[in-house]
């Protein structure tokens, strides 16, 4: 078993890896291959073990015959042509459930920092600003009480509505599909994305990138939110149209954003959305503690090592697809 790498991955995924008997190699360098890079790189392998930034389609592919399985180290895979995997008889695996706490812990406390103006604050006491208490300084918004607009109610989604209990919010959601059982649970409501966006103080988005889900969030959407509300965003970047959240936080459209990812990723330093004010940004860090990530990892690993045995992985995209060629192939 030879399983290609692409970026350096917590030592866990690494070592089930090689305890399994497969050759793992290791994309050394800090920054992701290029496409070309990859290609070169992964010649002859059997596994490719990849994040968000490698761009999986039937090209590539092709150039790369002896792959039978793409690992994706993230809940999403928006990064992998899934029709062109399954025409070739490659499985996709992705890594969800065991990032769904952290993620939900990260998309609160970026809903609690922007709320109570953390970031201004913080930079004026380095600025040497804080000279006295003031019964006006940086005041924010109450989370505690608010109405919490969830769009996409699925694990995650589902994660912040059960923290948004402990806050005593009221909390909205919408979804392709009403979620009895979900709703019970939580105390959500299910309600049209319209009626969310005007009535919800928070607006988190949960849903997967699409193209039905690509500029969910544009300036119509924008329009419909309150001037105090603010909008967070710890999935996609392209679920919000980035030009014209801009134009929104310009015009106090709405109070504030608080984003884990953007469109373009990374922003670069000068892009206007970063001189806007109220925001607050981080580099896609939600799922970033030492036991989920090591736990992804772990999980990218094992289903690699499910495929290359012709057993079913653990979390596959298109496995019912292409189950078949893998037997034809065993």
């Amino acid at each position: 078993m030879r399983v290609a790498v692409t970026r350096r991955i917590p030592e866990a995924g690494i070592r089930t890896l090689i305890d399994a008997g497969a050759d793992v190699y290791i994309w050394p360098e800090s920054f992701p291959p290029t496409r070309e890079q990859l290609i070169a790189f992964a010649q002859g392998v059997d596994a490719l073990l990849t994040l968000l930034t490698e761009h999986i389609d039937g090209a590539l592919l092709d150039a790369l015959p002896t792959v039978r399985v793409i690992s994706n180290m993230a809940v999403g895979y928006d990064n992998i042509d899934v029709a062109a995997c399954t025409e070739r008889g490659v499985v996709v695996c992705t890594t969800p459930d065991v990032l769904t706490d952290t993620t939900a812990d990260f998309a609160f406390a970026l809903m609690l920092a922007v709320a109570r103006q953390l970031k201004p604050a913080t930079e004026a006491v380095l600025r040497g600003e804080w000279r006295t208490w003031e019964p006006l300084g940086f005041l924010g918004h109450d989370v505690s009480g608010a109405t919490l607009g969830i769009v996409g109610f699925g694990r995650i989604g589902q994660a912040v509505a059960r923290r948004a209990r402990g806050f005593n919010m009221t909390v909205l959601y919408t979804d392709r599909d009403p979620q009895p059982a979900a709703e019970h649970e939580t105390g959500a409501q299910y309600v049209s994305l319209d009626i969310l966006l005007q009535q919800s103080d928070f607006v988190s988005l949960h849903v997967p990138l699409t193209p039905e889900t690509r500029h969910l969030i544009s300036a119509p959407e924008l329009s419909m939110m309150k001037p105090t509300a603010v909008l967070i965003n710890t999935a996609r970047g392209p679920i919000v149209d980035t030009n014209a959240l801009v134009r929104a936080l310009q015009e106090r459209q709405i109070w504030g954003a608080a984003l884990d990812v953007t469109d373009p990723e990374p922003l670069p330093p000068n892009h206007p959305l970063l001189q806007c004010p109220n925001v607050l940004v981080t580099p896609h860090i939600a799922s970033a503690s030492e036991v989920t990530r090591a736990r992804m990892a772990e999980l990218a690993a094992q289903n690699i090592l499910a495929v290359l045995r012709g057993e079913k992985p653990p979390r596959a995209v298109n496995w019912e697809d292409v189950r078949g060629q893998l037997q034809q192939h065993h």
